[in-house]
């Protein structure tokens, strides 16, 4: 049994970063896995229904802004995606990682540069972290609604920018990222 994983969140100045692992079904395939970042919104929540009704196994996993901050975002995107893993309810045999590093799991461990747009189950793994993750910022958005979160999820976009010198960081924003820093700094 293989597992796809995969990680959504590494880039943006604010909130989690969220894993995901994925063992597809043999008997029921997912017609329009891709990469998440090459689909529509609309079209990623279609297939997330898919895959939480027809994947073998899925589990999600995540790494706070604390522990982003306290590790660096490498090491909590391997936190999040161990997480993911070992939430999963049976160990798979072999993980296949999108990217360059694979997290300290008990199984074996292969990491594919551009594996999200090679593996379905990586593809799975990517949509999966991708919706999560947005839900998650949606939420943030309802409790610090002057950043705009449900509209750029926490990427450093001109808007955001303009929240940040207008009112500081916040408690979701990653405080060594710049220039949520530099802000802090000046």
């Amino acid at each position: 049994m293989i597992a796809g994983v995969d990680e959504a969140g590494r880039g943006p100045l604010a909130g989690p970063v969220v894993a995901a692992a994925v063992v597809l079904s043999a008997s029921h395939p997912i017609v329009g896995l891709a990469d998440s970042k090459r689909l529509s919104a609309r079209a990623r929540e279609r297939l997330q229904h898919q895959i939480l009704a027809h994947a073998q196994y899925h589990a999600v996993g995540i790494a706070t802004v604390e522990e982003i901050e306290t590790l660096n975002i490498l090491q909590a995107s391997l936190l999040a995606m161990r997480r993911a893993v070992l939430a999963l309810p049976c160990l798979p045999a072999e993980i296949l990682v999108d990217g360059l590093h694979t997290p300290a799991v008990p199984c074996a461990a292969r990491a594919l540069v551009g594996g999200d747009g090679l593996e379905p189950a990586i593809m799975a793994a990517s949509i999966l972290a991708k919706v999560s993750r947005d839900a998650m910022m949606d939420e943030l958005d309802q409790h610090y609604p002057v950043y705009g979160f449900a509209r750029h999820r926490g990427y450093g976009t001109a808007e955001h920018l303009a929240a940040l010198r207008r009112y500081g960081p916040c408690p979701a924003h990653r405080k060594t990222f710049r220039p949520v820093a530099e802000w802090r700094t000046a």
